[in-house]
């Protein structure tokens, strides 16, 4: 039941918000343990397992890091949004979202292919790199994702 005065339009569409917002979380869970997975694959050989993990862990990186641009930066920028605490958080970590976005994208270009010397000499030291940039990237949709969330 909608509360007084509250068009269903509205509660519909934060619910929908709401559902993005959760879907994007477990997405994000996903990445965080093959994360974990693949950062704890020593030594790097030339296994196949190895490489598997190694892809699985791309594709749901390029998953992870699109929708959050499509579900979440791409509506705000449509202009249906008119919560000024929303559009000034989207604002505010934009820039950065979009160059970490890139930056997963060419992670992914460089280690999906297969090439096994870049996982033997160079993977360490990128997903390192990579782990501390999808920290802070987190702590800003975040910041993003509570705005969204926040029914004042």
């Amino acid at each position: 039941m909608n509360p007084p005065g509250t068009p269903t339009s509205a509660i519909e569409r934060r619910e929908n918000t709401r559902m993005v917002i959760d879907n994007l979380l477990q997405e994000r869970e996903q990445l965080l343990v093959l994360y974990c997975k693949v950062a704890g694959l020593e030594p790097y050989t030339e296994e196949a397992p190895v490489e598997r993990m190694v892809s699985e862990f791309c594709q749901i990186l390029v998953d992870y890091v699109a929708a959050v641009h499509f579900e979440v930066f791409s509506r705000l920028s449509e202009g249906s949004e008119r919560r000024r605490s929303v559009l000034d958080a989207a604002d505010r970590n934009y820039d950065y979202v979009a160059e970490t976005t890139q930056q997963a994208v060419d992670f992914n270009d460089k280690y999906d292919g297969g090439d096994v010397g870049h996982l033997k000499h160079s993977l360490p030291a990128d997903l390192s790199h990579l782990g501390e940039v999808l920290a802070e990237r987190f702590e800003k949709e975040d910041e993003v994702f509570s705005a969204l969330l926040d029914t004042d």
